[in-house]
C-alpha cells in the first residue's frame, strides 16, 4: 500500500479535522467525496508535494478521525466551507488551490459562489457544475427518480445509515468497483434501469458486478474508518441537499476562478451532456474526460490526474 501521512487534528473553528499533509509550497487543499477519505488521495499527495506544493487533504467533517458533530443542520453548505476556510486562517493562508471529487465537487462549486476570493484556483473531478433551478432538486428527483433513488431514500428514513452501519465491508465493496458496463451500453439501457440506483440494493446483490477497484488491504482502511465513525454524519450532507438549494437562492450561478474539471467517460452517474451544459457557466474552464475510465478516477488514473492536475497548477496565474 502506499504510503500516506498521518493526520494532524486542525481546529478549524467550527470543527476540528484530521488533516494529512506533505510538501512545502503554495497551498493546495484535497476534498474527498462519498463514501471516502482524505485517504482517495494517496496517489496524488506526494506527487502533488514533490511538484512544490504544500498539500492538505482533510478527513471532512463527519469523516475519519475528524469531528461529526450532531444534527443534520451542522453538515449544511455554509459549515462546510467555513471548515475549509478555517482550514487556511489556522495555517495563515489568504487563498489556496482547491481539489474535489463526488461530493468534494459539489461542495467546492458552492464555495467558488459563496466563497470565491479564498480560490486561487479549482479543479473538479467527475462532478460538473450545475446552476440553481428553480424547483427543489428533491421534489424534481422523488419525481423523476422514485423513492428509491439513494438520494431520495437518504431523505426518508435512517434505514440506509443502519443497513450501511450493520454490514460496511458489503457496502464499501459494493461501491468500490469498476461497473463492466460502459457509458455507451448504460445508454442504451431502459430509462427505469438506468434512473433507479439505489445503494441498499447493489449492497445487497448476490453476485456485485464488475470488479474490485482496491486490494483487501486497501479496502480495510476505508472499512476500519466507517465501522469505528458510522455513516449518518457522510449521509447528513445529502440530507441538507433542499436546504442547500434554498441557501443558494438570489445567488449569481456563474464561477469566475480558474477551473480546471476531469470527467470520466464511463461515470454512469454523469452523462456527456452534464459536463457539456456547464461550459457557459465557468469562465476559465479547461476540460478532459478520460477514457475507461469509471466515478473513482483519481484512484482508477492516478498518473493521469497527476499529470493533468501538475501541468495545470504550473500554468495557473
Amino acid at each position: 500500500m502506499l504510503r500516506f501521512p498521518k493526520p494532524r487534528l486542525i481546529d478549524c473553528g467550527d470543527a476540528s479535522l484530521a488533516v494529512h499533509e506533505a510538501g512545502d509550497g503554495p497551498p493546495i487543499v484535497l476534498c474527498h467525496g462519498f463514501p471516502e477519505l482524505a485517504f482517495s488521495w494517496r496517489h496524488q499527495i506526494h506527487a502533488l508535494a514533490d511538484a512544490g506544493f504544500h498539500v492538505m487533504a482533510p478527513d471532512l467533517r463527519g469523516y475519519g478521525r475528524s469531528d461529526k458533530p450532531f444534527g443534520v443542520e451542522h453538515y449544511a453548505i455554509d459549515p462546510l466551507i467555513g471548515d475549509l476556510t478555517g482550514l487556511l486562517d489556522m495555517y495563515g493562508y489568504e487563498d489556496a488551490v482547491f481539489v474535489g471529487h463526488d461530493w468534494g465537487a459539489l461542495l467546492l462549486w458552492h464555495m467558488a459562489l459563496l466563497a470565491p476570493t479564498r480560490m486561487r484556483g479549482l479543479a473538479n473531478l467527475n462532478i460538473p457544475f450545475a446552476p440553481r433551478r428553480d424547483i427543489d432538486p428533491m421534489v424534481l428527483s422523488r419525481e423523476l427518480l422514485g423513492d428509491d433513488f439513494y438520494i431520495v431514500n437518504f431523505q426518508d428514513s435512517n434505514e440506509a445509515d443502519k443497513a450501511f452501519d450493520a454490514n460496511p465491508e458489503q457496502f464499501l465493496r459494493a461501491m468500490y468497483r469498476r461497473l463492466p458496463a460502459t457509458r455507451e451500453a448504460f445508454d442504451r439501457l431502459p430509462a427505469d434501469q438506468r434512473h433507479a440506483f439505489s445503494m441498499l440494493r447493489e449492497m445487497h446483490k448476490a453476485t456485485l458486478p464488475g470488479t474490485p477497484l482496491f486490494d483487501d488491504e486497501t479496502l480495510a482502511v476505508y472499512v476500519r474508518a466507517f465501522r469505528e465513525g458510522g455513516f449518518t454524519a457522510p449521509i447528513n450532507w445529502y440530507r441538507n441537499w433542499s436546504a442547500n438549494w434554498a441557501r443558494m437562492a438570489d445567488v449569481p450561478q456563474q464561477i469566475h476562478v480558474p477551473t480546471l474539471f476531469i470527467g470520466a467517460n464511463d461515470d454512469v452517474l454523469i452523462a456527456p451532456q452534464h459536463i457539456e451544459a456547464m461550459k457557459p457557466y465557468v469562465d476559465t474552464l479547461e476540460l478532459h474526460v478520460l477514457a475507461d475510465c469509471g466515478h473513482w478516477t483519481q484512484q482508477e488514473h492516478p498518473k493521469t490526474v497527476n499529470r493533468l492536475l501538475i501541468d495545470w497548477l504550473r500554468r495557473l496565474p
